[in-house]
């Protein structure tokens, strides 16, 4: 690469890896990169406190804007969608038909959703996996409240008010203990009776989180199944109708299934001639996260097929890692290699709770739930100046129901 020549770095995605990497470029502030990140969404979503959204709290806590993130910072943003990657001619078409040159391209796309062919699935069931999907779950739960209070019929009620969540990972279980205590609460609002709301948690394979300790895993279903959860481990879902989740062995009535269960990368990682894809829809990458066979393209996030890939502390470590070698690249030095260090698992199971592991260590309860409010606090941090952090950080705690029948209840 020649260093006497302006190098324009094209960053796709506005996720964990995207940002970090365009923040730490503005950061090393090399005369000779000029970076541009191009996003399909004004912000960024905060992934990991999706769980808070569906159950009432500020979408603020979320949601921040780009332009928040990068205000005074020398990068280009741009709101387009990608939907064609050239790597032999290094182009990048958007949805809008506009171009986008690069002498260095980072793929930070993320993952999407995966259904596994399973019918009535993709059309039937509620996603998870952005702030749109998740006020869209919100705003049914209410309705699915409010209808389970002017139905007469006692069966009709209990299929009304069963909710499947379908995936025992992180969000899954995230999600079904925050419901669990979330659904009472409404159901006092709406004047419901709450044994007529429930919570199913159904999970593949023979435990919740496996990739976890299995103590851990088992520490984790105690406290969902205190909360009221019906957790059923080793079930498949194989069909999904109007009013009916069928399973491997079983069927369920209910009107609502929530998705949590499956996702692989992004699928113009696939559509992309000359990358390698693994089976997960990932792309292979050398140690310091170039794409196998590819010395200017950049693979980081989910869309990586790396050790601990998928998790937002390996995104944000990942994307200032390539940002560094970026800059070293023009200054003619040698890379740097990922650290392929363990992530910390957090996992909070309803309000105050959470399982947490560093290392390996466990921690669990209250305890458990600062050291995962420290994280989101960590997280909040790497994106934004301290004070705009901590307004994002404490709208985690603030109710924002538009139910009018709730927020009745809560005023008074």
């Amino acid at each position: 690469m020649n260093d006497k020549k302006e190098t324009r770095v094209l960053i796709l995605g506005g996720g964990f890896g995207g940002v970090a990497c365009a923040l730490k470029l503005a950061e090393l502030n090399h005369p000779l990169v000029k970076a541009r990140l191009v996003s399909d969404k004004p912000h960024f979503e905060y992934h990991g406190a999706l769980y808070r959204l569906v159950t009432g709290r500020s979408p603020l806590e979320i949601c921040m804007p780009l332009r928040e993130i990068f205000n005074g910072r020398d990068v280009e943003l741009v709101e387009d969608r990608v939907v064609e990657v050239n790597l032999k001619k290094k182009v990048v078409r958007g949805e809008s038909d506009s171009i986008y040159g690069y002498d260095v391209l980072v793929m930070a796309l993320g993952s999407e959703t995966v259904y596994y062919d399973t019918p009535g699935l993709e059309k039937l069931a509620y996603g998870f996996k952005s702030i749109a999907e998740a006020l869209k779950l919100k705003r049914h739960l209410h309705q699915l409240v409010g209808m389970v209070a002017r139905e007469k019929d006692k069966q009709e009620q209990v299929s009304g008010g069963r909710i499947v969540v379908v995936g025992g990972g992180a969000s899954g279980t995230e999600l079904a203990g925050e419901l669990a205590v979330y659904l009472r609460k409404l159901a006092k609002g709406h004047g419901v009776d709450p044994t007529l709301l429930s919570i199913d948690l159904v999970q593949s394979p023979n435990r919740l989180l496996p990739d976890l300790p299995e103590e851990m895993g088992k520490r984790i279903e105690e406290k969902l199944r205190s909360l009221g959860v019906n957790v059923y481990v080793n079930r498949r879902v194989v069909k999904e109708e109007v009013e009916k989740v069928y399973l491997k062995d079983m069927e369920m009535r209910a009107k609502t299934l929530v998705w949590t269960a499956g996702v692989m990368g992004n699928r113009l990682y696939g559509e992309t001639k000359g990358l390698v894809i693994d089976k997960g829809g990932r792309v292979e990458v050398t140690t310091s996260m170039r794409a196998k066979g590819w010395k200017r393209v950049y693979v980081v996030g989910d869309g990586a097929a790396t050790r601990w890939g998928g998790m937002a502390q390996t995104a944000l470590g990942d994307g200032k890692l390539v940002a560094e070698n970026i800059v070293r690249k023009v200054g003619g030095e040698k890379l740097l290699k990922r650290a392929n260090q363990k992530p910390i698992y957090a996992i909070p199971v309803g309000p105050g709770w959470a399982a947490v592991l560093i290392g390996e260590r466990q921690y669990y309860g209250v305890v458990g739930w600062m050291l995962r409010r420290w994280l989101d606090w960590k997280v909040f941090t790497s994106l934004l100046p301290v004070g705009k952090a901590w307004t994002a950080f404490r709208e985690g705690g603030v109710l924002s129901e538009q139910c009018e029948v709730c927020a009745r209840a809560t005023s008074d």
